[in-house]
């Protein structure tokens, strides 16, 4: 009985001393460091991984695409766009249009009085031709950025346009209609900014939204036609009405009349709106 007693009493004892040597190793400080040791690991470890996935994310920085909504204009427009960081990018577009006659001429015509047969002959008559070369720099505001939505670019535009068989008719002196042709060039530089958002669509494939892009500036250039015969003075003062008659908003004219011919030099602001949608492959 007494050895019962005995080897219960060790146990028991044996148990608290297990116990409190337990709780002593978990109240002592180099117990709680160790664990802290282990989280803090675990987060650096998570820390890290995160930030490895940031680094490691690499987005393609080529852009290359074509504004759909000019095609119907007969303008043909492609943007190289190259990403520089995850706000700043740079693009240059160039646009082509074909020579032929007025976009919409149509509608044009329709909005001019019937009774004005000149000025339907002059819009059936002329051709027109355009290039323009325009770079930009853009800078995206949301926070996805690396050629990812919302942006402003600050532009510069270079254009060309050509026109030609602008037709201004005028009697001679046995009071019979005759016509002159004008063609030349105009040359615009404008600065503007432009408003936009571009979605990535796929791995491949970005879409562009120009919202709006307003620019303005300057231009120059001459339109110049030549007499098959010799003009009297009376139809050179005739043609020169006629010329100074038609009306370019904004820009300044100065109209020479001479017996072998005629010369219209422009010179003045320019303006224009950018806006469209193109769709685009990056690589």
């Amino acid at each position: 009985m007494k050895k019962v007693l005995i080897l219960s009493a060790l146990i028991f004892f044996a148990s608290i001393s297990v116990n409190a040597q337990s709780l002593t190793e978990r109240e002592s400080p180099n117990y709680f460091s160790n664990h802290l040791s282990v989280v803090s690991s675990s987060a650096n470890s998570l820390a890290a991984g995160g930030a490895y996935y940031e680094d490691s994310y690499k987005p393609k920085k080529n852009l290359l695409k074509l504004n759909l909504t000019a095609i119907p204009l007969r303008n043909y427009s492609v943007q190289f766009e190259r990403v520089l960081g995850k706000r700043v990018s740079i693009a240059v577009a160039y646009r082509n249009m074909p020579e032929g006659n007025l976009p919409m001429k149509d509608f044009i015509i329709k909005q001019i009085d019937s009774e004005d047969q000149e000025a339907v002959d002059v819009i059936n008559s002329f051709t027109l031709s355009n290039y323009a070369i325009t770079p930009e720099i853009r800078f995206y505001m949301g926070k996805k950025g690396y050629g990812r939505g919302f942006y402003i670019a600050p532009f510069f535009r270079n254009a060309n346009y050509a026109g030609g068989n602008l037709l201004f008719n005028y009697n001679d002196e046995n009071d019979v209609e005759q016509s002159i042709t004008l063609s030349g060039d105009i040359k615009a530089n404008t600065v503007g900014l432009l408003l936009g958002a571009q979605w990535s669509l796929s791995k491949f494939f970005v879409l562009d939204w120009w919202i709006i892009g307003p620019h303005y500036g300057k231009s120059n250039g001459e339109l110049i036609g030549n007499s098959s015969r010799t003009l009297t003075p009376d139809e050179q003062e005739e043609i020169r009405q006629n010329l100074e008659d038609f009306d370019i908003p904004m820009v300044k004219k100065t109209v020479t009349v001479s017996a072998n011919g005629a010369k219209m030099v422009v010179d003045g602001p320019w303006t224009g709106v950018r806006a469209g949608i193109s769709l685009g492959i990056k690589f």
